[in-house]
């Protein structure tokens, strides 16, 4: 592989480490996950009625805060919360129309009923639509595949990814899973899906700041919330343990029990009352903020998964360094991969691959097995469309 470039990597051993997770229910994450949805139901559409996929880039989406008066066994949601999406899709193929923002405004309901327990979708949000077709250039280098088996990078962009994750990344991201992968509608009902996860280790010393909101309807008073409180607490303490780990928990750390002041919503997410949200603003491909490591600032979610590298090279690369470290011989990698625009997606311009080995071995003699990692997920790039449609492959 002529693009491929390897050197060291230093030791990334640092004192102090900060993870971060943005949970299901937050405004950000909601962003992301109606790009998404919205991205792959219009993969399925394009395929349906044409049966390949067709242009589009619908990773504009933009959430503006609600007003609500959140009570104990209630709560009124008094403004809702504005959803506007926005990006560029085909919509016109011959004399056959698409419903665009049908598509949008649907899939959108669909996704917020099933993930956001204590929210109604007719009652307590508005979505608008504003997809648009894109620009003739793009366009006409999206169908320039057309008879081709290989697609074309839309964009010149850079992916990045590593591995292995830290304990702490690994914990991060388990507390918020288990939180919001119990059955949410029976255990533990009050518990909304806006978690937010934030891991402090200074030395050995690990702290976790978590915030949870609260659904009022499901709390009748003060003790039932300190107690809900204490029982998030709890599960966090065992998730630490099970991961081998030792430190303190803060949970909702901004109430002020004396002035009434309480993190408790009615619809389970800080959306209602005034927080607002943007794609991309939150976790990366692989689930977590994590200012101390390699990160791209390209928004995945809503990307074509055809040909746009800024979705396709950031998985991309994160699966190669997890491949990397698979081997016995490397501790570490960071793989940064760098398209060409109208280049085919699996000839990048570069690829570099940074290695922390073991035994003395020198990065550099580990080059025929890099490129050959390398090579083979390259080449796994058309296939990778099918997991990205289906919603198999995690971006957020």
């Amino acid at each position: 592989m002529e693009a491929l470039v390897i050197s060291p990597l230093e030791d990334e051993a640092e004192t102090v480490e900060v993870v971060e997770r943005k949970g299901l229910g937050h405004p950000d994450t909601i962003c992301d996950a109606l790009a998404e949805t919205l991205s792959r139901n219009l993969c399925r559409e394009y395929r349906g009625r044409f049966g390949e996929i067709l242009h589009h880039n619908v990773d504009k989406a933009l959430l503006c805060g609600g007003r609500a008066v959140p009570r104990f066994s209630g709560g009124t949601v008094l403004a809702p919360i504005d959803i506007h999406l926005g990006g560029r899709a085909t919509s016109e193929v011959g004399n056959d129309t698409l419903p665009v923002t049908e598509i949008a405004v649907e899939g959108s309901r669909a996704w917020l009923r099933g993930n956001l327990h204590a929210l109604d979708p007719e009652r307590h949000v508005r979505i608008h639509s504003f997809i648009h077709p894109g620009s003739h250039e793009l366009r006409t280098l999206f169908s320039r595949r057309r008879g081709a088996e290989i697609p074309l990078a839309n964009d010149t962009s850079v992916g990045v990814g590593y591995a292995p994750m830290s304990p702490l990344e690994r914990l991060v991201l388990a507390v918020e899973k288990r939180i919001n992968g119990r059955n949410r509608n029976q255990e533990h009902p009050a518990w909304g899906e806006d978690v937010k996860v934030m891991g402090v280790r200074n030395g050995n010393s690990v702290h976790l700041t978590v915030a949870c909101a609260m659904i009022g309807r499901h709390i009748a008073h003060i003790d039932n919330y300190l107690n809900e409180k204490c029982s998030i607490e709890r599960l966090v303490e065992e998730i630490i343990g099970q991961h081998g780990l030792t430190g303190h928990v803060s949970i909702n750390a901004a109430d002020d029990q004396s002035a009434g002041n309480i993190y408790l919503t009615v619809t389970g997410t800080s959306a209602e009352a005034g927080d607002d949200g943007q794609v991309g603003r939150g976790n990366r491909v692989n689930g977590l903020i994590t200012p101390g490591r390699p990160m791209s600032l390209e928004a995945a979610a809503g990307k074509n998964p055809v040909s746009h590298v800024g979705k396709i090279y950031n998985v991309l690369a994160r699966k190669i360094a997890e491949m990397l470290t698979a081997e016995a011989q490397i501790a570490a990698a960071h793989c940064f991969i760098v398209s060409r625009i109208g280049a085919p997606v699996t000839s990048p311009a570069l690829v570099h691959v940074k290695l922390a080995t073991r035994d003395g071995l020198l990065a550099a003699q580990l080059q025929p097995r890099v490129a050959e990692i390398a090579a083979a997920h390259l080449s796994d790039v058309p296939r990778m469309i099918d997991e990205f449609v289906a919603g198999t492959m995690e971006i957020f």
